[in-house]
């Protein structure tokens, strides 16, 4: 939060410069309004209700180009009628309109929303049936860490609408009529809105909260403008990344250098906006020009889509806890449940993938045969019967966080005894003492009855054999038994740690079974 308002101090900043390239906002609600305009007389004039609007996501459309909204990708290489036609039938006005914005989260919801992306197409980019590019690619710019704080600003403008006119879009002029047999397409680019987007992502590690918070509050109380050299410093430290649409020799990736950028982002485009790429898009459906066109029979309910967005969110979040974990300076000491996370973390990806897959088909079925929804949902409600489910996946990992502390309580007991990481160590160790007092946390190396079910299910998905959610919480027995086991020897062990070496005698400790 407090890294918000870091960022948005920096407003002082890039200010006046905002004024200089930005049209008033009621102009720009005219010319918006002109655009749905031109979208509903196209529908008026082809009997169709069912155009689409979409942004464009960094992909490459062209006016008069194809497009299969089943499965949400592009048709190259045919079109219903002649280059040279296109070029004479088109028609373009001016449109420009810069808006600059604070993404409020790293969310799903929040970063598709910010390009304007809707239910539908969500669907197709949360099941990978869509490869998004440019400025776009920010959709797949996630948190790595829950301890990393994040701040998103979003730069964009449109320079020009082109859309083509009523008479090429009439069925007699079109000159290829055998696509429509082809099956190929359902959609044709009736209207482009050209124009840039900007993402700079700001982000830092929250590791000393003193500091950040002296760093944010000078921003806030003086502003950008007015910041001492020591605090603009600071500020660099946030390192920024950046995903555009404009053509950019090298990135920022500084705070100051991405205000920098910012300032110069208008002038990118070039004077007339030649450089400027498709943010928006409308299409016609086929059917409006053929009636045995092919044709997008339903879409997927927004209650679907919002619970697979929830779906991902939830791996996504899992993710970022399990890295955090595996991070713990304390593994060093014992690799095994490093090595175990890292097992964790495979299979979780690797569920993740194939549920994108499966939803992917059944999108497809939906969209194109009409397929009931019911089966999307079975999918879904698979998961919460499964070792995949949310309560065992947080089960589990919680036990690993508990398993860590709890071995760090007993290293930091005999803080004077040496840790032996290896067999081959331990042989070197004894080999020139009479005594050694060795303490082994066998349990570091046992079998993990979970990740064996993560893995069993993940190759057979379609097993009927019930799963017993208690085997996620076998970590936690564990840990439960070994915190009894040392309780009583606390003291002991205390005691001996105190006094290494004596007599002949070492005290050590490992994580290995010998």
């Amino acid at each position: 939060m407090k890294l918000v308002t870091a960022v948005r101090a920096s407003r002082v900043q890039v200010l006046i410069v905002r004024e200089k390239h930005q049209d008033i906002e009621s102009k720009a609600a005219i010319l918006t309004w002109s655009d749905v305009r031109s979208a509903l007389m196209l529908q008026m004039a082809c009997g169709s209700s069912e155009m689409l609007e979409m942004p464009a996501l960094g992909r490459a459309f062209n006016l008069g180009m194809l497009y299969d909204a089943r499965a949400d990708k592009l048709v190259p290489g045919m079109t219903l009628w002649d280059h040279e036609k296109l070029q004479q039938n088109m028609t373009e006005r001016p449109q420009r309109y810069s808006e600059f914005d604070i993404v409020p989260s790293d969310s799903i919801s929040d970063k598709t929303s910010s390009l304007g992306v809707n239910p539908a197409l969500k669907a197709s980019f949360l099941s990978e049936l869509i490869t998004v590019d440019g400025s776009a690619k920010y959709l797949n710019d996630t948190k790595t860490s829950k301890r990393q704080a994040r701040v998103t600003l979003q730069y964009k403008t449109t320079t020009h609408f082109r859309e083509l006119t009523m008479n090429q879009l009439g069925t007699e002029n079109i000159k290829h009529q055998n696509i429509f047999e082809k099956g190929l397409a359902t959609h044709v680019v009736t209207a482009i809105v050209y124009g840039a987007q900007a993402f700079f992502v700001f982000d830092q590690q929250v590791s000393d909260s003193e500091n950040l918070q002296d760093i944010q509050g000078n921003l806030q109380g003086e502003g950008a403008l007015n910041m001492e050299d020591k605090d603009r410093e600071k500020v660099n430290k946030f390192s920024c990344k950046f995903h555009r649409d404009f053509n950019l020799s090298q990135s920022p990736v500084t705070f100051e250098e991405a205000v920098r950028v910012y300032q110069d982002l208008p002038k990118l485009l070039g004077p007339n906006g030649e450089k400027a790429v498709p943010v928006k898009v409308w299409l016609l459906p086929l059917t409006s020009l053929d009636s045995g066109a092919a044709k997008l029979v339903r879409q997927i309910s927004v209650r679907l889509v919002s619970e697979v967005e929830e779906t991902l969110e939830e791996l996504l979040d899992l993710e970022m806890k399990s890295r955090d974990v595996g991070r713990n300076p304390e593994l060093q000491k014992f690799p095994q449940i490093g090595t175990k996370i890292k097992t964790f973390l495979k299979s979780c990806s690797a569920f993740k993938k194939d549920l994108q897959g499966l939803l992917a088909q059944k999108l497809l079925l939906i969209r194109g045969e009409g397929e009931e929804e019911a089966e999307f949902a079975e999918i879904l409600k698979k998961r919460s019967a499964s070792p995949f489910s949310r309560e065992c996946l947080n089960k589990w990992i919680s036990c690993k966080e508990k398993e860590i502390r709890l071995l760090k309580t007993f290293t930091n007991m005999m803080n004077h005894a040496e840790l032996l990481s290896s067999q081959s160590e331990l042989d070197d160790k004894v080999s020139d003492i009479k005594y050694a007092v060795c303490f082994v946390f066998t349990s570091l190396e046992s079998d993990e009855p979970y990740l064996s079910a993560l893995d069993q299910y993940l190759q057979n998905t379609d097993s009927n054999k019930p799963f017993d959610p208690k085997t996620s919480r076998h970590s936690s027995g564990t840990v439960t038994k070994t915190q009894r086991a040392v309780r009583p020897k606390q003291s002991s062990l205390q005691i001996c740690s105190r006094q290494p070496g004596q007599q002949g005698c070492e005290v050590l400790y490992s994580g290995f079974n010998r």
